[in-house]
């Protein structure tokens, strides 16, 4: 398997977790998103959205993390990250997707560039939006977590999990106040204590 990656990618670090807790190895290939590398034509001619991540599997390409995640979850079950069950699966793509269908896509490269070069907004305004639209989000996915249970998915490591790890360390990048969020703070740092999630973490990949 080749991983079309940016180290810094909150996407692509959401499939460097779950390949990880999979247990899976992979090669990383890096797509450097600030020189452009995901606009070349090469890089479109295998991808048309031009984003990152993409999964090449012996010449299937798989694009956007929720697809990737869910294909390797019905190729490698072990261990789930998205529940079979359809009461739990509903709860867990619901959670999953407050952060990357919600929150993730307003602020990702593209939409900031927009906002700096097409409306013409300086960066103290460009990170008000970021931590504006970071802890809207974050305030329902609280009342979401369960103070129970030790993971966002519930007694283990899922998808939810994955998407939240990478967005709190958007959060901080972004000095975020926190405070107001101690069962994700508590989340995290119990994910951060799992060598799946520190080897995907953009300081143990960035090269």
């Amino acid at each position: 398997m080749k991983l079309y990656d940016f180290w810094r990618s909150s996407a692509a670090y959401r499939v460097r977790i779950a390949l990880n807790l999979k247990g899976l190895a992979y090669t990383s290939i890096p797509t450097d998103l600030t020189a452009g590398a995901h606009r070349t034509d090469a890089y479109l001619t295998e991808n048309p959205q031009g984003l990152v991540p993409m999964l090449d599997v012996d010449g299937m390409k798989i694009s956007q993390t929720l697809a990737i995640i869910d294909w390797l979850d019905a190729t490698q079950p072990e261990p789930r990250l998205i529940p079979s069950d359809l009461e739990a699966r509903a709860a867990e793509l619901s959670k999953a997707l407050a952060i990357i269908a919600d929150i993730h896509p307003i602020n990702n490269l593209r939409v900031l560039k927009y906002l700096k070069n097409e409306l013409g907004l300086d960066q103290t305004a460009i990170d008000q939006w970021i931590r504006h639209w970071i802890s809207t989000g974050f305030s329902s996915l609280e009342t979401m977590a369960d103070p129970a249970k030790p993971y966002l998915s519930g007694d283990a490591p899922g998808l939810a999990d994955c998407c939240l790890v990478p967005q709190m360390y958007n959060a901080r990048r972004f000095e975020t106040p926190l405070e107001a969020f101690p069962r994700l703070v508590r989340i995290d740092a119990a994910c951060a204590a799992l060598p799946a999630f520190r080897a995907a973490h953009p300081d143990a990949v960035k090269g």
